[in-house]
């Protein structure tokens, strides 16, 4: 595994060193003159047929290693920001060099063919990608993609920060300021990462922390957190007088007092401030505070067309170790959001550092395979220059990338090896999740969307029942141990839970910041059998039609040739053990078995084929499908009717994920014939995702294993799939044949003073009078009886918990404002570019605070959303040693009675209840998930937590070389008079 790390790490070195080669070769040439590959215009022709300026012809292929899309593998091409002019002389230059880039992209990828997307994210914004591929805009003909903005561009560039934000909400913010500021405020937000730490103040007359709760202290840049914060910035308004001292004096407090806490980032520290002028340059706060250090950096913003204060601002900055900037309308916000960032790079580039930096994980939004998006993860290097008279200044050159599948990592533990419930998980610094089976991205509104919060999800919200968080924090801590606990694993769309102690394994992954856990369930995992048969016996049994492997596993390795992308793993093994493939790298050990596997599952065939041939025995073709799996993945199907007559057409295909063998688990009916005593069916009617479950067949399993004195695991699991029309006729005869010596029955479930079910260890009904409830919970159609079960202790409930649900919330929503926060659209729209120049008049008269708020409030209106939330719902077991119960229920006016029986060598049971006693008093028992409300001072307190976390290694806060007057054009930092005369002393030196 830390092989597979080191070789995606040295591809990106090697681009590194090419970089900076170029670079520094390279003389910068204002009027050069170099047609490039531009990835949205290129094979784009004018309207005569010519080929578009910037457009050249550029040959695209469809790939099957990029998800068969349209690549060159020859070439990168270069994807420049909507919002920059793509034949800027510094744009122009930076494509021309890192042109060498090419030649080291095809030879990466010669050397480790399992490498995805290579590329070279420039300081002036253009990004160049490999393979190339064509860029589509939007429907706007807007691409918003700044690599720039990317958190492995960010993470890569600079070091871990703590930064207070303070944003000027005094009377003259009103309008059109007071919203470019909040936009600011926005893509300030999104330029932090995991490792850094933010609070965001407001101030006039008084300071007002936008969240009151986190007054004084500073709060980890996690998604969720920077959403809350965004969420409180649209209650924002501006009136008053703005005493900037008092704010500037709580940030540095707070800077200090954090920093001494130990927590938080413990490297870079800035301010930033965002207001429309300062009368003051504030020198004697930042010699109490700051100075002569300097630890502090200053960043300010100033927001508007005026420039009356800017002296002021640009000398706090300059002082300081910062930067100015002044922004005046909405499409100026990112990009001078983005100087400070090349600011904080200084001292890394200074120092010559190239850490190599891998990101938490993230879906990536062009590849997508047949388990829906694909997880990558990216490790990332910047680039410095290297020409001794930039040095001290510490020029950012850009960051290269390459993302890696997560999937990846899992291919180098064997599944077959961690047994039935077993898996692994990885986890970054913050303890949040690389890879879990229990991950989900997304969620169903209509179609599947991504879940907002699903790269910042905690171990401790899947492995919840670790309260005190003993595993995460030594996971966390890069330590190497072991640890077990009783866990509640819900398979079946959450809708059963299956009990068993798991021993967790865990150790850090080398050279990077996260730490892998492999997780066994007791009784499965710990024994492993092996058989032995020639490679002829196993391949002649391989190649019956019927039989198939686990794709997603990992026999042989069939992404380090081109030539053997194409394959199948079966088709892989089949050509291995023919020795035609001789550059195939196949595990032995896994192959081996499955040859034991396919001959001694060969005989079932035979068996299957009777059964088809004997009409009697399936006259009606009640039965539909028989299967069969083994512990190394393999599969046996047989069809006893025509694959157009399944009633299931979905069951065991490769959409089908919990019933085939992927790389997160085993299939589900193999997992749940498991946990049954050996030798007993499992019966269970497949769940629907919609609203209503209604199934129309029933899935009935049993696990095979060794009986002999000698530990033994699960080898394979066996079972049919049936017409649920079929199974209930089947039991409805059986219920009406009676022990007695004259055969008739006393009561039988035809009698009217009576209702039976057949129910299943989890209390849901595969058969009721009511062909309706089929798939319902028992206790939702007979809660008084159901209630009595659990009394009884024939039945117990377990109280899960879901720190990943999406609940429906009442939100107040703006049409127009959204549209203004989207600083594209404001550029480029010319309906916007009007209402712009319409606010700018206003604000000379003194009336945009009018137009914003009666135009703003009359679009007001609430919007019902899905967001994140944590609910609690209870699943239901019974209990095994329960084969007979009979109970008596006191309602209010009757006596209700029943009867529970178990059906042997099952999971199922047998209940009759009196219909005569509707016992209405007692309210039916539900599933439905409960959302878990926190009152506020318990809101606060969870905003507060931080949990244990591992800082990154390194950190270049600062380096005593730094040239700090590159700082947006700013002056020298003497006194106020001088900077006032400063262009009088340059005309007269110019002279």
């Amino acid at each position: 595994m830390e092989e597979m790390f080191h070789k995606k790490s040295e591809a990106v070195r090697r681009l590194v060193e090419a970089a900076e080669e170029a670079h520094l070769k390279h003389e910068f040439d204002a009027d050069l003159q170099y047609e490039y590959f531009n990835a949205v215009l290129i094979n784009e022709r004018d309207k005569d047929g010519n080929f578009l300026e910037l457009g050249k012809e550029f040959i695209l292929a469809p790939n099957d290693h990029f998800n068969n899309l349209p690549v060159n593998i020859s070439l990168s091409d270069v994807q420049v920001p909507t919002n920059m002019y793509n034949k800027d002389p510094a744009i122009v230059n930076g494509v021309y060099w890192s042109e060498s880039l090419n030649k080291v992209f095809v030879d990466n990828f010669d050397r480790d063919p399992s490498l995805i997307w290579q590329y070279f994210g420039s300081a002036k914004g253009f990004f160049r990608q490999y393979p190339g591929i064509k860029w589509e805009p939007d429907e706007n003909g807007v691409i918003a993609f700044d690599c720039r903005n990317r958190k492995w561009y960010i993470q890569a560039a600079t070091s871990p920060k703590d930064v207070v934000i303070l944003v000027d909400v005094s009377g003259s913010m009103k309008g059109l300021r007071l919203t470019i500021a909040k936009q600011t405020v926005s893509s300030i937000l999104d330029t932090l990462g995991d490792d850094d730490f933010f609070n965001i103040i407001a101030y006039n007359e008084e300071l007002h922390y936008v969240e009151p709760c986190l007054n004084g202290t500073l709060v980890q840049a996690d998604r969720t957190n920077k959403e809350h914060f965004r969420e409180h910035l649209d209650k924002l308004f501006a009136k008053g007088i703005g005493m900037l001292d008092i704010a500037l004096n709580e940030a540095f407090n707070i800077l200090s007092d954090f920093n001494h806490t130990g927590q938080g980032s413990i490297c870079s520290q800035a301010i930033m401030l965002i207001t429309d002028g300062a009368v003051d340059t504030y020198d004697t706060i930042f010699a109490k505070y700051n100075w002569p250090d300097r630890k502090v950096r200053i960043f300010t913003y100033l927001i508007g067309r005026e420039a009356a204060f800017a002296d002021n601002l640009k000398w706090m900055a300059c002082a300081n170790k910062g930067f100015f900037t002044q922004i005046s309308t909405l499409a100026d916000v990112q990009e001078n959001v983005m100087e400070y960032l090349h600011v904080l790079s200084r001292p890394k580039v200074i120092d010559q550092e190239h850490d190599v930096v891998w990101t938490e994980a993230y879906i990536d939004s062009t590849l997508t395979d047949d388990q829906g998006p694909v997880l990558m993860t990216t490790v990332a290097m910047p680039v410095f220059s290297k020409q001794n008279e930039t040095r001290s200044k510490g020029i950012l050159l850009g960051v290269v990338g390459t993302d890696v599948p997560v999937k990846e990592l899992l291919k180098t533990i064997p599944k077959y090896k961690l047994g039935i419930h077993g898996y692994a998980f990885a986890i970054t610094n913050n303890g949040y999740i690389l890879t879990h089976p229990e991950l989900r991205l997304l969620y169903e509104e209509g179609k599947k969307r991504r879940k907002p919060n699903y790269s910042s999800v905690d171990l401790s919200e899947v492995e919840w029942e670790d309260r005190d968080d003993v595993l995460r924090n030594a996971m966390v801590n890069r330590k190497t141990g072991k640890f077990s606990m009783e866990v509640k694993k819900t398979v079946d769309k959450g809708k059963r839970v299956l009990v068993m102690t798991n021993d967790y394994y865990y150790t850090d992954i080398k050279g990077t910041p996260f730490s892998l856990g492999v997780a066994l369930s007791r009784g499965h995992g710990k024994y492993f059998f092996r058989g032995n048969v020639t490679i002829e016996e196993g391949l002649h049994d391989l190649e019956h039609p019927d039989v198939s492997l686990a794709d997603e596993w990992s026999y042989c390795n069939t992404d380090l040739h081109p030539e053997h992308r194409h394959l199948s793993q079966l088709e892989a093994i089949k050509l291995y053990l023919k020795g035609k493939e001789p550059l195939l790298q196949c595990d032995k050990e896994l192959i081996q078995e499955v040859l034991f596997d396919a001959v001694v599952s060969a005989p079932i065939e035979a068996y299957w084929t009777s059964l088809a041939l004997n009409k009697s025995e399936n006259s009606d073709k009640g039965v539909e499908v028989a299967f069969l799996g083994t512990r190394t993945g393999l599969s046996r199907i047989n069809l006893f009717v025509g694959a157009e007559q399944l009633t299931n057409q979905d069951f065991l295909k490769a959409g089908d994920k919990e019933n085939i063998f992927n790389a997160d688990h085993f299939p589900l009916w193999y997992r749940r014939a498991a946990e049954q005593i050996p030798g007993s069916f499992v019966y269970s009617i497949p769940f629907s995702t919609g609203p209503v479950n209604k199934s129309n067949v029933v899935t009935a399993s049993t696990s095979i294993q060794l009986l002999d004195e000698r530990k033994s695991p699960v080898v394979a699991a066996v079972g049919i799939q049936m017409k649920l029309e079929f199974f209930q006729r089947k039991f409805w005869t059986a219920s009406r044949q009676c022990a007695s010596l004259d055969g008739k029955c006393s009561i039988s479930c035809d009698d009217e003073t009576v209702n039976c079910y057949l129910i299943d260890n989890n209390g849901f009904i595969l058969v009721s009078e009511d062909y309706t409830q089929t798939g319902d919970f028992f206790g939702e159609i007979e809660g008084a009886v159901m209630n009595k079960l659990l009394t009884m202790g024939s039945f117990k409930r377990i109280t899960l918990y879901d720190y990943q649900a999406m609940c429906r919330a009442n939100k107040e929503s703006s049409d127009g404002a959204h549209g203004l926060l989207d600083p594209y659209n404001a550029f480029l729209s010319a309906v916007k570019w009007i209402m712009t120049e319409l606010v700018l008049f206003l604000v000379e008269f003194n009336l945009c605070s009018w137009w914003h708020s009666d135009m703003t409030a009359k679009a007001q209106k609430l919007k019902q959303t899905l967001e994140p939330c944590d609910t609690e719902y209870p699943a239901f077991v019974s209990e095994r040693t329960i084969k007979e119960t009979t109970g008596n229920i006191a309602c209010e006016d009757c006596s209700k009675s029943f009867v529970i029986q178990q059906i042997p060598s099952s999971n199922l049971f047998m209940v009759v209840v009196d219909s005569s006693c509707l016992c209405e008093s007692v309210a039916p028992i539900t599933m439905a998930p409960i959302e878990i409300r926190y009152n506020e001072s318990l809101k606060c307190e969870r905003l507060k937590a931080q949990k244990i976390r591992r800082r990154p290694e390194s950190c270049h806060g600062f380096h005593p070389e730094e040239n700090a007057r590159e700082c947006g054009g700013a002056p020298s930092l003497r006194a106020q008079t001088v900077l006032l005369l400063l262009p009088l002393l340059l005309m007269l030196f110019s002279r």
